[in-house]
């Protein structure tokens, strides 16, 4: 997908994209990427998918995607009484995210952001999803996703959730 501003892309991530000098700041992202990622993508764990100058392979960003449930008692009441009683609930992971330090300022976590939603929206039309799950680093990362309108899980104020028919409505 492409960035408003026309400069960048998504993409899953390929042998192409170079990752050697991404630095978020956080050691245990920066790691993730730079050491991990591939491996999980391999063995059909994540999707990792990298944001990158158009003519440039060098890794601005990243975030990853896979399957994952919560449990029925750890969403809110109002939410909960609404779904079947299953004692878990289809949702999408998004494991990490990421902005490269240089970039910071310009808008690109916000861009990744609405482009995993938007990719998890796309994909829970095929496969079931109620909603998007984070688990946030710290205060800013939280302070993050609740500008997005991210609510937290019962007994876990860093596990946040988007339901999917928020998500949908982003995009219509």
């Amino acid at each position: 997908m492409a960035c408003p501003d026309g400069e960048h892309l998504v993409e899953a991530l390929g042998a192409e994209h170079d990752r050697s000098t991404f630095s978020s700041g956080i050691p245990v992202l920066d790691e993730y990427l730079q050491h991990r990622a591939n491996q999980d993508k391999r063995r059909n764990v994540t999707v990792p998918f990298v944001l990158i100058s158009r003519d440039n392979p060098q890794v601005l960003g990243y975030y990853t995607l896979s399957a994952c449930a919560v449990r029925l008692a750890e969403l809110p009441s109002d939410l909960a009484r609404r779904l079947p009683r299953y004692p878990v609930v289809p949702t999408t992971l998004l494991g990490r995210l990421a902005v490269d330090q240089r970039c910071r300022g310009q808008g690109l976590g916000e861009f990744l952001l609405m482009d995993a939603l938007f990719r998890s929206s796309v994909h829970a039309q095929e496969v079931a999803s109620y909603a998007v799950v984070v688990s946030a680093k710290n205060e800013a990362a939280r302070s993050f996703y609740q500008k997005y309108g991210f609510q937290a899980l019962i007994d876990d104020e860093n596990r946040l959730f988007l339901p999917m028919s928020t998500i949908s409505g982003l995009f219509v």
